[in-house]
């Protein structure tokens, strides 16, 4: 429970604008929110809680990869696909894990270039 309240209490950097990002095993996502311990996506294929990824930060933002885990997922909607198909659209929770010092010095400098004010504009990011 200790753990869950310290995650609650990570500042989260709301990003202005869309910030896109790829996931692994490639899906690609919008970075919603981003935190040292973690981040909220929203992304078109489901992500089960408890998989392992990988998140790709843009070169805008400095091209950092970082292991993550998913923690939730829901469905916020859908949307139709340029072939006229309804998809289902999801949120995620993901939570960051092993991260070295110089992956945290990393992710501490794009979150500093994406508080408000701090520039990046569009950008794609990987799962």
């Amino acid at each position: 429970m200790d753990e869950l309240l310290q995650r609650r209490q990570t500042v989260r950097i709301p990003i202005v604008g869309r910030l896109a990002a790829r996931a692994r095993p490639s899906l690609d996502v919008q970075l919603l929110d981003l935190s040292l311990a973690g981040a909220r996506i929203e992304h078109l294929d489901l992500l089960r809680p408890g998989l392992r990824c990988t998140l790709e930060f843009p070169v805008a933002t400095g091209s950092l990869v970082v292991s993550a885990r998913v923690v939730w997922s829901n469905v916020i909607g859908t949307e139709q696909s340029p072939a006229g198909e309804r998809l289902l659209r999801y949120q995620s929770g993901l939570e960051f894990v092993g991260l070295t010092a110089k992956q945290q010095a990393a992710l501490v400098s794009i979150l500093e270039r994406l508080t408000p004010g701090g520039g990046v504009g569009d950008a794609r990011l990987s799962l």
